[in-house]
């Protein structure tokens, strides 16, 4: 789980994995695998840094390198 910032300031977390997309619109716009769509206050890059220190921790970035290694 990752904390992100509502604009009213409350802050909450998301499933990093669950994250298809983030972009600016020009506020950050993260997308979900279900279509659902969460606007937030971080910046592009503090989210995506987020992400991977997620992965990073639970190894999913390991995992998915062997797999592109293996592939």
């Amino acid at each position: 789980m990752i904390p992100v910032t509502r604009f009213n300031g409350s802050e909450f977390f998301i499933n990093a994995v669950l994250v298809e997309s983030v972009e600016a619109t020009p506020d950050t716009l993260i997308t979900l695998v279900n279509g659902k769509k969460l606007v937030v206050k971080e910046p592009v890059e503090v989210i995506l840094e987020r992400i991977e220190t997620y992965h990073r921790k639970v190894g999913l970035v390991a995992i998915q390198a062997k797999q592109l290694m293996e592939g």
